[in-house]
């Protein structure tokens, strides 16, 4: 005899939570950077467009804390990655059927895929083998700083976008934020422009932290199933009845068609 799935109400969200996920993604990342300020006694990573000598030289005297940078930025790419999965999970239960959600899912693979392959780059450049070749090791900074900047950046942007739009739209969390998600994802997808326009590369800190920054709170807002989101006071505020908050209407399937 098969047993009734129980009523939405009482439905378990599954999964982890992804407020924790993004806390523990950002946690890992900030604590790459400490780490590595530490063990350089405060200096700061050379950055790949200063000269070829300077560059080999920082990481020849500096293997342990660009090894650890590396490895934590690696790690810190395995919660975002389950972030981007649950939050696309969560939407779909939430009744989410518009493009939103496949394109954070998209974007927060991108995002970790790309922090994976920057974490293994800078590891590489802690190996003595490596560094001795300047040019090499001027090459593999580019690409280190290209994957973990504009790849990665790019990506989050899309994450959040997938998760701000639908949001605003059937009001899963405050307008203010997803209004605020909005615009960092704009300035992350237009970071992809400081390829060309160095001057632009002050985007990339912005989408960085600014967008680990919000995936943390929006997953902690982010309504665990319909019955949730239709007794959330932030729904009720703007006067919308409780059979819409989720993008219903009276009689319909449940279909957000936002």
């Amino acid at each position: 005899m098969s047993i009734p799935p129980p009523p939405d109400g009482r439905r378990k969200s599954g999964g982890p939570h992804p407020g924790i996920l993004a806390l523990v993604s950002l946690g890992i990342f900030l604590l790459g950077l400490i780490a590595s300020a530490i063990m350089t006694r405060g200096a700061t990573f050379v950055s790949p467009f200063a000269s070829e000598a300077q560059v080999a030289a920082f990481f020849q005297q500096n293997v342990s804390a660009t090894r650890v940078n590396g490895m934590l930025q690696f790690g810190s790419a395995v919660p975002l990655g389950i972030y981007a999965a649950t939050v696309y999970a969560r939407q779909l239960r939430l009744g989410v059927r518009v493009p939103g959600p496949a394109i954070g899912l998209f974007g927060g693979t991108t995002a970790a895929i790309f922090l994976m392959l920057s974490g293994s780059v800078t590891w590489l450049l802690s190996r003595p083998e490596i560094t001795t070749e300047a040019t090499l090791t001027h090459a593999l900074a580019f690409l280190a700083f290209i994957t973990g900047g504009v790849g990665f950046v790019v990506g989050i942007g899309l994450l959040v976008a997938g998760l701000a739009v639908p949001s605003l739209i059937l009001r899963f969390m405050p307008r203010w934020l997803a209004w605020a998600g909005l615009v960092l994802a704009a300035l992350s997808e237009l970071s992809f422009l400081s390829m060309a326009i160095e001057p632009l590369q002050f985007l990339l800190p912005i989408g960085r932290f600014g967008g680990l920054a919000w995936l943390v709170a929006a997953g902690f807002l982010l309504p665990r199933n319909r019955a949730a989101a239709n007794e959330d006071p932030r729904a009720r505020a703007h006067g919308a009845p409780a059979d819409r908050a989720d993008g219903r209407t009276a009689g319909t399937s449940g279909t957000a068609r936002a």
